[in-house]
C-alpha cells in the first residue's frame, strides 16, 4: 500500500479436476509470482482447490479430506509471506457441505465465507452438493488444525492503515440484491469474485456490464476470478475471466480461452472509492445496522513500487466520444446562458473579445444561446479593446470573428482613459508593474459593465475553471462578471471545444479565425509586444504550464487527495516532462 492504493491480482491457474495435490502447487506457484510483482491480495476461481466441476465427487470424504491438505500445504507456503490469498474449496460445517471462500495470510486461516446464493438450473445444480450460508447459524470450524467462525453475516476483512474487502461467490452477484451490496454498506471498499462462470453467447458482455454496474453502484473495486482451462468440459465450457474494476471502470482483464494460467493485476485508488462515498450523500443515507462481522489481517507490503497509469488530462474526454462530450459540454453551457438571458429580460448580452482562447469560447456560446432562443445575433456586442500589449493577430482575429458570426462589433480603445487614469494616480506608465497591468484590466470591465447598462442587457464573463482556482485574473477587472460561462471550464478543455466548434456549425471563414485562435499563445497582453510585433507576455511562462494546474485541480477538487499523493501521480502521469 502507498498514497492509497493497494495491487491486486485476478489469477485463473491451471486446473485438474480432483487433483487437489496438482491444484495447490499451480495457486502457491501463482501466489509467489504474484508476490514478486508486489501484489497485496490475490484472488483465485470458485472451488479452485478442488475444481468446480468435481460434481458427485464433492459427497467423497476422500476429496474433502484432500482440500485441506492442499489448504495446509497452501498455509505452509504462506506463513513467510504478508500477501493476502482467497482461494476457493469445500468446507463441512455441521453436517453440511459449503463453498466457500478462505482467506490466508501468513500461515493463518483469517475466515471463511460461504456462498448464499447456489444455482440450480441449467447445467448447474450446486443444490445438490451444497447448502447456503442462510441454512447456517454462528459457528466454529476445526480447519487445518485452526478454530475458525463460520458465519451467514457479512463478512468485512480489515488491513491496518488500508483498505477493507469483502468476498462473494459467483451466483451472488447475479442475485437481485447481492452480498456486496451489503458488504459496500458495511465499509468493504473492494470486492473479491470467485466465481466458475461458463461462456455462452453474449453472456460475456451482460457478464463485464454487470460486474462495472455493481462496482459503480457500490462505489467499489471489484476483482473477479472465474474458472478457465482444466475445468470439465462434459456440459459446459468455461473460458476464464480474469477482471478488475474500480468505481465501474475496467483497470485490467486477461485473456480468455487460454490454455495456459493468467493473471490480471491491477491498482485499485481505495482512497478515491472513499472520496466519492463521502461525497455521495446517498450512499451514506444506505447505511444500515445489519449485523457484520468484522476480521483484522496483518500489514501488507508498505513499500510498492506506484505502476498505475494516470491520465495527464483529466478534463478531457476520451478521443473516442469527443464529439459527443463537446456538444453536451457546449449544451450545458447554452442553456445555462439562454436561461439567464430569459429570466433577466435582457436585451442583450456584452462581451470583451480578445482574440483569445475564452473569450472566443464565451461569444461562441453566446451565439448558440442566441440562436436557440430564436433572437438576432446583433444583440451580442462584441467589444474589441485594444491596449498597450495588444498585437495585431489577437485583435485582427477578434475583429474578423465578430464579423463572421454576425454580432455586433464594436472596438473602444483603452489607452487614452488608462493614461489619464495612471495621470490621476501618478504612476509612471513606463514602469510594467502590477498597476499597469491591473489598471488595463479594470478600465476594460468598466467599459463592459457601463455598455451593459446602457444596452439593457449583462456582461458574460470570459474567466475559465483554471483561472478562478490560481487567482489569475485581476480583481474588481476581469473576475467579475454578471454571468460567467467559462467558469466551470478548466483550461486544457477549451482548447478542445473550440476546436470542436470550428468543425462544425461555423462558416469557413470563423473556421479559419478558430484555427489560428488556437494557434495564438496564451497571454493577457497587459505587456507591450516585443520589437517584432508579437505577444512578449505568456501566461504558462509566468504561472507554468496548465496541463499541470489542471491535474492538480481536478484530484485535489474532486477527490480532496493529500499533495504528496497527487505529486506521485503526477510523477507518472507527465513521464518526465515539466521538471523545472
Amino acid at each position: 500500500m502507498k498514497h492509497g492504493f493497494i495491487t491486486v491480482a485476478s489469477a485463473i491457474p491451471a486446473v485438474r479436476v480432483g487433483d487437489t495435490l496438482f491444484n495447490i502447487s499451480e495457486t502457491i506457484r501463482m501466489v509467489k509470482e504474484a508476490d514478486a510483482k508486489g501484489v497485496e491480495i490475490i484472488c483465485f476461481p470458485e472451488l479452485g482447490l478442488t475444481g468446480y466441476s468435481c460434481q458427485d465427487l464433492f459427497r467423497s470424504q476422500t476429496l474433502l479430506d484432500e482440500a485441506q491438505t492442499a489448504l495446509r500445504r497452501l498455509l505452509l507456503a504462506t506463513a513467510a509471506r504478508d500477501i493476502v490469498v482467497v482461494v476457493g474449496l469445500p468446507v463441512e460445517v455441521n453436517h453440511a457441505l459449503l463453498n466457500c471462500a478462505a482467506v490466508v495470510q501468513r500461515g493463518h486461516i483469517r475466515g471463511i465465507v460461504p456462498k448464499t446464493y447456489l444455482p440450480n438450473y441449467g447445467e448447474f445444480y450446486e443444490k445438490r452438493w451444497f447448502a447456503s450460508s442462510a441454512c447456517i447459524h454462528d459457528t466454529s470450524v476445526t480447519l487445518c488444525g485452526q478454530q475458525v467462525e463460520v458465519t451467514n453475516a457479512p463478512q468485512v476483512f480489515t488491513i491496518p492503515n488500508g483498505p477493507c474487502f469483502g468476498i462473494e461467490i459467483c451466483e451472488d452477484v447475479w442475485s437481485p440484491v447481492p452480498p456486496s451490496s451489503a458488504l459496500a454498506l458495511a465499509g468493504a471498499d473492494i470486492i473479491f469474485n470467485l466465481s466458475a462462470s461458463d461462456d455462452l453467447i453474449g453472456k460475456h458482455h451482460y457478464l463485464m456490464s454487470l460486474l462495472a454496474q455493481q462496482s459503480a453502484r457500490t462505489l467499489s473495486g471489484y476483482v473477479y476470478a472465474s474458472c478457465g482451462y482444466g475445468e470439465s468440459t462434459q456440459d459446459v465450457v468455461y473460458g476464464g475471466n480474469a477482471l478488475i474494476y474500480e468505481n465501474g471502470v475496467l483497470l485490467a482483464q486477461a485473456e480468455r480461452f487460454s490454455l495456459s494460467p493468467r493473471m490480471s493485476v491491477a491498482q485499485i485508488d481505495y482512497e478515491r472509492l472513499r472520496a466519492e462515498r463521502r461525497a455521495n450523500t446517498t450512499f451514506a443515507c444506505s447505511l444500515s445496522d445489519e449485523r457484520t462481522r468484522t476480521v483484522c489481517l496483518d500489514n501488507v507490503k508498505g513499500d510498492v513500487t506506484l505502476t498505475r497509469d494516470f491520465n495527464p488530462l483529466p478534463f478531457i474526454p476520451k478521443s473516442d466520444d469527443m464529439a459527443t462530450s463537446c456538444e453536451e459540454i457546449l449544451n450545458i453551457q447554452t442553456l445555462g446562458l439562454a436561461r439567464r438571458i430569459d429570466h433577466t429580460h435582457a436585451n442583450s448580452v456584452v462581451i470583451g473579445i480578445s482574440g483569445g482562447l475564452d473569450s472566443t469560447l464565451a461569444l461562441l456560446v453566446a451565439v448558440r444561446a442566441f440562436d436557440k432562443l430564436g433572437k438576432s445575433r446583433k444583440g451580442i456586442i462584441g467589444v474589441t479593446m485594444p491596449g498597450f500589449g495588444t498585437t495585431d493577430r489577437t485583435h485582427d482575429n477578434a475583429v474578423s470573428l465578430m464579423h463572421s458570426l454576425g454580432v455586433t462589433a464594436r472596438e473602444i480603445s483603452i489607452a487614452a482613459s488608462v493614461k489619464q487614469h495612471f495621470s490621476d494616480i501618478g504612476h509612471d506608465i513606463n514602469v510594467h508593474d502590477v498597476t499597469y497591468e491591473n489598471g488595463q484590466a479594470r478600465e476594460r470591465t468598466q467599459i463592459l459593465m457601463d455598455l451593459a447598462n446602457q444596452e439593457r442587457g449583462f456582461v458574460v464573463g470570459t474567466g475559465d475553471l483554471s483561472e478562478l482556482a490560481l487567482g489569475w485574473a485581476t480583481y474588481n477587472g476581469d473576475h467579475i462578471s454578471m454571468y460567467g460561462v467559462n467558469a466551470g471550464v478548466p483550461k486544457t478543455l477549451i482548447k478542445y471545444l473550440v476546436s470542436y466548434m470550428a468543425t462544425t456549425g461555423v462558416d469557413a471563414q470563423s473556421r479559419a479565425t478558430l484555427l489560428d485562435i488556437i494557434d495564438t499563445p496564451i497571454s493577457p497582453e497587459l505587456i507591450p509586444a516585443d520589437e517584432h510585433g508579437a505577444i512578449r507576455q505568456k501566461t504558462e511562462d509566468i504561472v507554468g504550464p496548465y496541463e499541470l494546474h489542471d491535474f492538480f485541480l481536478y484530484n485535489y477538487l474532486r477527490f480532496g487527495f493529500r499533495p504528496s499523493k497527487i505529486y506521485a501521480m503526477a510523477l507518472l502521469a507527465f513521464d518526465g516532462r515539466h521538471k523545472e
